[in-house]
């Protein structure tokens, strides 16, 4: 016991730290492009039960670390299991000292006696923190990077300095290998072309790979946060050439990559400007002028904004959609994960106040909020492989897509914050006006495809599920493994994941009890949206043999145009 009271007279700073150090905290956190400011934190205070055993928790383990001495190994994190770890007595030490003293701030932060939002947000903090602070980051700690010095005579060291001259230069930090990338090159080369454009998006029609296809044309809005090729990286992994494939009619929205002359554009602008646009202009090539009836898929934001235009144009007595399909969309905002962290009406006030009449919100900064949301993975490994070891990273399709950053309008984003994120009234029905229109999405009365990913921590698979409980119509629910892109990019070819389904159908109300009845399928969930689509998609008919229709809408340049080349 003598040799643990040193341990227990050191706990009391723990509390002092945690408590005054917030603001340093998440002051030195990114920018965040999801709120703009960080968080004020109440004055804390401990449950003391859990306190008490936190703290005897603490004296154990830094008891018997203490009796280890150099002879301690860190266990069950990645970060430190290369074998050179445990060859490195004094790395192996502090990574094993490191591990315990975040165990235990992260288990104060869970004891503190305050609200659930709260601690949420303490403990983000404190994860961005210790992220920071792990002995991986540093040369003097890092026995992997430190032993490849001496291998390559320092040469690792060398070309870390140029990563980091480089990353510095280009002003953000390489993810992959971007210049094996070059968009309409090697990634979104689905063949097709421009047929409509205006000062929001660029309409693209690709060319069908069949002899006949569907008579209702099918048309992606993807979200506008990113650019739409995502869909289309490479052609094993392409859901638009895979919808192409099963004979669809395909038309996708690429968002133009906002500049200063778009700083005014609105939420109102961008639902009747481009969404609706995008949906009578594909119902006019179609054939069948405003009458005639498409299939639409909205991935993300770009289901949000599909959504509202669907319910802005039933509230007009349209209905020029014969089903929708949301990916791992919300509509209900009730549940929306860590990102519900920095959503305030203190903060919604601040962008409102900073862009709500005019302004751009830099691309980069929401970035840098989606890498942070997993900083371990997304940030401070690719700093340790570029700049401690020296490594350029690989090139990866859907990495280099993660980098080409998008802006957004001020006041589009302004006004998304407070009517979805902090007020939810999208959800309520007809507590919205839009385009002049009262907002009730249970108007929106077709058949609807709803994707969730498991494991999404943009769009948690709770605030996925909520879509089945707002609009009208038959609904059929999916879930996906994997998270917010990997588990929507998965091609059936790479027999890669799951999906569960409910062979009854049933949408009980929350989706912890469609999930009890639900049953694991193999491979990819895309099978089974196709075979749900195809009955909606009308007869076969003659593939078009020119893109767009008479001199109204021709095609003006080859896919993938102009606009998803604009860097932020």
């Amino acid at each position: 016991m003598k040799q643990q009271a040193p341990f227990a007279d050191a706990f009391g700073p723990f509390q002092q730290a945690l408590t005054q150090g917030w603001q340093k905290a998440v002051d030195s956190l990114p920018p965040m492009g999801v709120a703009g400011a960080a968080p004020a934190m109440p004055r804390l205070a401990f449950a003391p039960d859990k306190l008490k055993a936190i703290q005897e928790q603490y004296v154990a383990e830094a008891g018997e670390l203490w009796r280890q001495g150099f002879a301690a190994t860190p266990a069950g994190d990645r970060r430190f299991s290369n074998e050179a770890w445990t060859h490195n007595p004094l790395s192996a030490f502090a990574a094993a000292v490191y591990l315990l003293n975040a165990r235990t701030l992260l288990g104060m932060a869970d004891a503190v006696d305050a609200d659930a939002k709260t601690r949420a947000r303490l403990r983000f903090a404190i994860e961005q923190w210790l992220a920071a602070s792990s002995p991986s980051n540093s040369l003097a700690f890092n026995a992997e990077a430190q032993r490849k010095a001496l291998e390559t005579q320092g040469e690792s060291i060398a070309k870390g300095i140029q990563n980091l001259v480089h990353d510095v230069r280009q002003g953000h930090l390489s993810m992959t290998d971007e210049s094996a990338f070059e968009v309409g090159r090697n990634v979104a080369t689905t063949e097709g072309a421009v047929v409509f454009e205006n000062e929001l998006f660029q309409l693209l029609e690709y060319k069908p790979l069949s002899a006949k296809v569907y008579e209702r044309p099918f048309l992606l809005v993807p979200p506008c946060i990113n650019k739409f090729y995502i869909l289309d990286l490479q052609p094993e992994n392409s859901l638009i050439r895979y919808a192409v494939e099963q004979g669809h009619r395909v038309f996708v929205v690429s968002w133009r990559n906002p500049d200063e002359s778009m700083r005014e554009f609105t939420w109102d602008r961008y639902i009747e400007d481009a969404a609706i646009k995008a949906i009578h202009v594909v119902q006019e090539i179609g054939g069948q002028g405003k009458d005639g009836k498409i299939n639409a898929l909205g991935f993300c934001v770009g289901g949000t904004i599909l959504g509202t235009a669907l319910a802005v144009l039933a509230a007009r007595g349209e209905t020029p959609a014969a089903s929708v399909t949301l990916l791992t969309t919300l509509l209900d905002f009730s549940d929306t994960g860590i990102l519900d962290i920095f959503i305030d009406e203190a903060m919604v006030q601040f962008r409102e106040m900073q862009m709500g009449k005019g302004g751009l919100l830099p691309g980069m900064d929401l970035a840098s909020t989606f890498s942070f949301l997993r900083p371990n993975d997304l940030v401070w490994n690719y700093v340790v492989g570029n700049y401690l070891k020296g490594e350029t990273p690989p090139p990866f399709d859907l990495l280099y897509w993660n980098c080409d950053a998008t802006n957004l309008p001020g006041p589009f984003y302004a006004w998304y914050l407070r009517n979805t994120y902090l007020e939810n009234k999208l959800a309520v029905p007809n507590a919205l006006t839009v385009c002049g229109e009262k907002i009730d999405l249970g108007r929106i009365d077709i058949p609807a495809y709803i994707y969730g990913s498991r494991e999404d921590h943009i769009v948690p698979i709770g605030g996925a599920y909520a879509s089945t409980q707002l609009l009208g119509g038959k609904k059929r629910f999916v879930m996906g493994a994997s998270g917010h892109i990997a588990g929507v990019i998965n091609p059936p070819a790479k027999k890669k994941r799951s999906h569960w389904i409910r062979a009854d159908g049933k949408l009980p109300a929350t989706h912890a009890e469609w999930l009890a009845g639900a049953v694991e399928h193999p491979g990819s969930w895309w099978t089974d949206w196709s075979q749900w689509l195809k009955p909606l998609a009308g007869k076969q008919i003659a593939a078009p043999k020119a893109y767009g229709k008479g001199r109204a809408y021709q095609a003006s340049e080859p896919a993938p145009g102009r606009y998803v080349k604009a860097k932020a």
